[in-house]
């Protein structure tokens, strides 16, 4: 048996707060059972940071500032490495896109009611990791040519 490529698919999402420390969720109509934090797949030479951007203002009309990373997951059937992001709101007002979001809000979770939001066991857990993160994993987006040119830097100031 050969060598063969990896085929792993990269998601980011990021967990956002109003001033009521209100989380902002949405629900999708191929997941319409459960709430969840606003992100997607990464696209071929994009900065993850770029991409999570990107995700939380397509689907939400939201823009955000990442802070930093939370965590990272794996689903190991799917070949689906999820990286989330801490990110402050910036600006917009929430405005979905019918064709692939059903609903998004901000929603008060806890720990004492968040299965009565979130009813998968991988979006509770990166969540709830999310909520009580108090320090971020660096980040670092490189464009390595001849030169090193540092593109971004997410890291606890």
């Amino acid at each position: 048996m050969g060598y063969e490529p990896p085929k792993h698919t990269i998601a980011v999402s990021a967990l956002v707060k109003n001033d009521k420390d209100e989380i902002l969720l949405l629900r999708t109509h191929w997941r319409s059972d459960t709430w969840e934090m606003p992100g997607g797949n990464v696209e071929v030479g994009e900065p993850l940071d770029k991409a999570v951007c990107r995700e939380f203002l397509e689907e939400t009309g939201v823009v955000i500032r990442p802070v930093g990373i939370t965590g990272v997951y794996f689903n190991a059937t799917k070949h689906v490495l999820s990286v989330v992001f801490k990110a402050e709101y910036v600006s917009g007002e929430i405005k979905i896109q019918p064709e692939e979001i059903k609903e998004a809000r901000f929603i008060g979770i806890n720990e004492s009611n968040i299965e009565h939001y979130i009813t998968r066991p991988q979006q509770k857990s990166r969540t709830l990791d999310a909520m009580k993160s108090k320090y971020f994993i660096p980040y670092e987006t490189w464009e390595v040519n001849q030169t090193y040119n540092l593109l971004s830097r997410l890291y606890n100031k």
